[in-house]
């Protein structure tokens, strides 16, 4: 099955970076535009829940945390509302010369026109995340 992956260098240490991925508050703040006003629920532990959901876009994902190494990775499964389909996301961060190298992994998609979209929105949201570090 297609999987992509997505990195950047945030200029922030790692734990800086865990809490904008670990905090719901912070995931909040830059996950999603602002116009969507996005908000996010996470427990970050193996068996933890995760939501981001957006009412001005009826657009929303949940999923369970699969794997915690803290300030190191964070894996969980993820669907979006009102399809069946899961998939399976790894953030792993790593110190990095001026911050912190974010890689996310995403994979399990239905075909390669799945996975371009997804990295295109994987693009956007860490496009975010550098602007709030």
């Amino acid at each position: 099955m297609p999987g992509l992956v997505v990195e950047r260098v945030v200029p922030a240490p790692p734990g800086r970076v865990w809490r904008a991925f670990a905090d719901p508050d912070e995931l909040s703040a830059w996950f999603w535009p602002p116009r969507l006003q996005a908000r996010a629920g996470i427990d970050a532990v193996p068996g933890g829940a995760l939501r981001i959901r957006s009412e001005v876009a009826d657009l929303g994902i949940s999923g369970t945390v699969t794997a915690v190494e803290e300030e190191r990775s964070l894996s969980s499964t993820w669907r979006w509302d009102g399809e069946e389909s899961e998939t399976r996301v790894t953030i792993e961060l790593a110190p990095e010369a001026g911050g912190t190298r974010v890689t996310v992994r995403h994979d399990g998609f239905a075909d390669d026109q799945a996975a371009a979209e997804h990295v295109t929105g994987w693009t956007d949201c860490l496009d975010r995340l550098l602007a709030t570090a």
